[in-house]
C-alpha cells in the first residue's frame, strides 16, 4: 500500500485499516509519507498487528518516519545504516527495508540482513521513478505466498536487482516485472 496512493488523512486511514486486518502488509511511498507528522499512530497499529508489517523507506522517507533515529545516525559517524534500520525496526515493530545500493533489512529484536547491489551486482539504473514501488510489490507477492516477512523482504530485494541486471541500463520501472520470469527461467524454476 502506498505507491501512487497520495498523501494525507485518507492514506493514513487506509494504512491503519490495512495493518489492523492482521494480514501481512507492506507499506511504501505515500503510505509512509502520510505518517510523517504522526509516526506513533502507525507504530501503535503495527504493535497491535503483532508485527505483520514491512516498511520500505528510502533515506528521505526514513528521515520523515524516524526523525530522531535519522538525526542520530547523521550526527554520529560510528553508527551504520544497519544500526539505524535495527533501531527503526525495534521502534516501529515492523520489518524495515531501508533501500539503497546497500539495502538493509531489519526485524525487531536485532535480526538484520544486507543486500548489496555493488561491484558486479551494481544496478544503478534501479534509481528510477517507480522501481521502489515494484520492490514493494515483489515483497507483497512473496509474503502472500507465505514467506516470513523478513525472508520475503530479503528475497524481494535480491529478485529486484536480478530483474534489473537481466534488463540492463535504460530500464524503467515497468520493465522490472517483465524480467522476473526470465530470472526464474535462468534459475531453472
Amino acid at each position: 500500500l502506498g505507491p501512487g496512493r497520495g498523501v494525507g488523512a485518507e492514506a493514513r486511514a487506509l494504512g491503519l485499516a490495512a495493518v489492523a486486518a492482521m494480514r501481512a502488509t507492506v507499506l511504501d511511498a505515500d503510505a509512509l509519507t502520510s505518517f510523517a507528522d504522526a509516526p506513533e499512530a502507525l507504530f501503535e497499529g503495527i504493535d497491535a498487528a503483532k508485527g505483520r508489517v514491512v516498511l520500505t523507506p528510502h533515506t528521505g522517507e526514513f528521515r520523515r518516519l524516524f526523525p530522531k533515529i535519522a538525526e542520530t545516525w547523521a550526527a554520529d559517524p560510528t553508527l551504520s545504516k544497519v544500526h539505524a534500520a535495527r533501531q527503526a525496526a525495534d521502534l516501529s515493530g515492523a520489518v524495515v527495508l531501508l533501500k539503497g545500493p546497500d539495502t538493509v533489512i531489519a526485524s525487531p529484536g536485532g535480526r538484520a540482513s544486507i543486500h548489496a547491489a555493488v561491484y558486479d551486482r551494481a544496478a544503478p539504473w534501479l534509481a528510477t521513478a517507480g522501481a521502489g514501488d515494484v520492490l514493494a510489490g515483489l515483497i507483497t507477492g512473496l509474503a502472500a505466498r507465505g514467506y516470513p516477512l523478513h525472508t520475503a523482504a530479503e528475497n524481494g530485494a535480491w529478485l529486484h536487482v536480478e530483474a534489473a541486471l537481466a534488463f540492463g541500463p535504460g530500464l524503467i520501472a515497468e520493465d522490472l516485472p517483465e524480467m522476473v520470469p526470465c530470472v526464474f527461467r535462468d534459475m531453472g524454476l
